[in-house]
């Protein structure tokens, strides 16, 4: 605790801002209400923190998550009670799945009220606990400092993930002894650290004497900062990487090493690899059901090695043959250090894994037929705008067909480059985390790569990017209809399109993204043609003083391929048109 001399008389709504403030926090999102108001009045007298005011509060909770991940701190919005509280809840779900770090403070109605079905009240605490870390109910102001300090710590460290800080109306207005820094009350809550070395020394042996291994990295690498030091086990072990969608950018799509994205839209050869691997090493990930498929038919002769910070994922889908509860910070170097002696006594011949590997890569790239409608394939134009823009921006999408085809045509080289709702597939995530990532790294490119469903259910945040000069870029990959579910309808129903056409009139547009986008006061086009294309990216990234908009109109029947359908095994990949390819390709 600080010297008594340090202690200043302040209300709970000045202790909330004065603790941000000591926490560091230079901008949050939110918007007020009645039950948070007494915190507004002191936020406008700060200095040090930049307030953005949003036009939803899902888009609040949102612009946290895409400010965490683009900068690796902790994102803060600020929310009111009832529906305010209730309606960020799907961004902590969504934080949540993807372990990213935001703290949300909410307003609650008077301590005294609680129970009585207050106006505005609702059990936002009790609504929140299965989807974030941790959840805080505040009633008394003398708590505020200690809450938010360990809502931020939790937030940060271990397995990151969201923390609700619920504060009453009474809280706030009530006095208190403001000191800080405040001592921390967290007991059971232990974070991993360094590794069991005698696993490590197994592992590494294990990854010696494997002839066909792969790496399997999640979004845990990024999250922990370990990005470098997986360059450095990948130069030690010469093995394949392969990387989940959340770890898009962990390690450079321009080394050979990289497979490219696993699973249900993945890359044949990253399918592959782990189809035949002898040995999983999983390093932040969690086996999810979109890289595994029929989890009993994954990667049925591979041993496992399993380094997560979290030991509720460790066997928790797959079994772990050798687990590792760990930073991966920490035990990447001393794992990579372990694998150069065990490699120094006997390491193993994979260069027979690798032409087998280049194989499948060479015969099932990656690609894209062109529509028979005479529209853009959405590939091509995904293809061109990473082609134009390059590896130094950061991406964002939203959920869908967009999402996908983001993964697998834009070129990534850098970490904290690429931004997706993952887990919980959020449609609507885009523009609102595009607008956090902007705030949080005003000196980058950011592209909003959105589609038209998706688009559609936060866009009134381009009012807020465009009074706060946030100059996100979007590119609106429009096909007129909700992609990704049609698809299925296509191959799975029958081609019966129930209520998944956005424009059912043949060339209406509702509503005309052009003029829209022109309503919030942004730059904006439309393009139909594919030569075109070049021309408007570099237009777009010319302007730089307001958000941007370029609406590229593409065909509807486009598919995502590869695909693995749900529920079958990894082994039934298609990679275009149905096609499944030949597992035993020869030279």
């Amino acid at each position: 605790m600080s010297d008594t001399a340090n202690i200043t008389r302040l209300t709970g709504a000045e202790a909330i801002v004065a603790s941000l403030e000591a926490l560091g926090v230079t901008d949050v999102f939110g918007m007020p209400g009645g039950a948070i108001l007494p915190t507004y009045d002191p936020l406008m007298a700060s200095t040090s923190i930049r307030h953005i005011l949003v036009r939803h509060e899902q888009g609040a909770g949102h612009a946290a998550e895409g400010y965490a991940l683009a900068t690796g701190k902790v994102g803060c919005a600020i929310v009111t009670s009832g529906p305010g509280a209730t309606n960020v809840l799907t961004a902590l779900g969504d934080a949540c799945m993807d372990s990213v770090p935001i703290v949300v403070i909410s307003g609650q109605v008077g301590a005294s009220l609680i129970g009585t079905d207050a106006f505005q009240e609702a059990d936002v605490v009790g609504t929140s606990m299965p989807i974030t870390k941790h959840s805080f109910l505040v009633t008394d102001p003398a708590e505020i400092p200690a809450r938010l300090a360990e809502a931020f710590h939790l937030a940060g460290t271990g397995r990151p993930g969201p923390v609700l800080v619920d504060i009453t109306k009474s809280a706030q207005v009530a006095e208190m002894d403001f000191s800080w820094p405040p001592a921390l009350d967290l007991p059971g809550y232990r974070v991993a650290d360094k590794p069991n070395m005698k696993q490590v020394r197994a592992a590494a042996r294990a990854i010696a004497d494997a002839q066909a291994p792969v790496l399997y990295v999640g979004g845990g690498i990024v999250r922990s900062g370990s990005t470098a030091a997986l360059i450095d086990l990948v130069e030690a072990t010469n093995a394949p990487v392969v990387t989940t969608l959340t770890a898009r950018g962990a390690f450079p799509d321009s080394d050979r090493h990289n497979l490219g994205m696993p699973g249900m839209h993945g890359t044949v050869a990253a399918v592959g690899a782990l189809q035949r691997a002898d040995l999983i090493v999983a390093l932040g990930a969690r086996f999810d059901d979109r890289v595994t498929g029929r989890l009993d038919s994954f990667a049925p002769r591979a041993a496992v090695v399993h380094i997560d910070i979290d030991a509720a994922e460790i066997s928790k889908n797959r079994h772990a043959d050798i687990p590792i509860v760990a930073d991966l910070a920490t035990a990447l170097p001393i794992l990579t250090d372990e694998i150069a002696q065990a490699s120094s006594q006997n390491k193993a011949d994979i260069s027979g894994w690798w032409r087998y590997l280049d194989r499948l890569r060479t015969k099932y790239p990656i690609g894209w037929a062109d529509p028979e409608d005479g529209m853009m394939a959405p590939q091509e134009v995904l293809k061109k705008l990473s082609d134009r823009v390059g590896p130094e921006a950061v991406y964002v999408t939203g959920v869908g067909q967009h999402q996908m085809w983001s993964a697998q045509f834009i070129t990534l080289d850098n970490p904290r480059s690429f931004l997706s709702s993952s887990g919980a597939g959020t449609m609507g995530y885009c523009i609102p985390a595009a607008m956090g990532a902007q705030v949080g790294v005003p000196d980058k490119v950011v592209w909003a790569i959105d589609g038209d469903g998706s688009f559609q259910m936060t866009n009134q945040e381009l009012a807020t990017c465009t009074i706060n000069n946030i100059p996100i870029k979007v590119a609106l990959i429009n096909n007129s209809v909700l992609g990704m579910v049609r698809q299925w309808q296509s191959l799975f129903f029958g081609k019966r399109y129930s209520n998944t056409t956005l424009n059912p009139v043949e060339g209406e547009q509702i509503p005309n993204f052009e003029m829209l986008a022109q309503a919030y006061g942004m730059a904006a086009r439309t393009v139909r043609s594919i030569d075109e294309v070049d021309e408007a990216i570099d237009w777009a990234m010319s302007i730089n003083d307001r958000p941007v908009l370029i609406d590229f109109r593409v065909s509807k029947d486009s598919m995502v391929w590869p695909m693995v359908a749900a529920g079958v095994s990894n082994d039934e990949i298609r990679y275009a048109k149905g096609m499944a390819p030949d597992w035993e390709v020869e030279d």
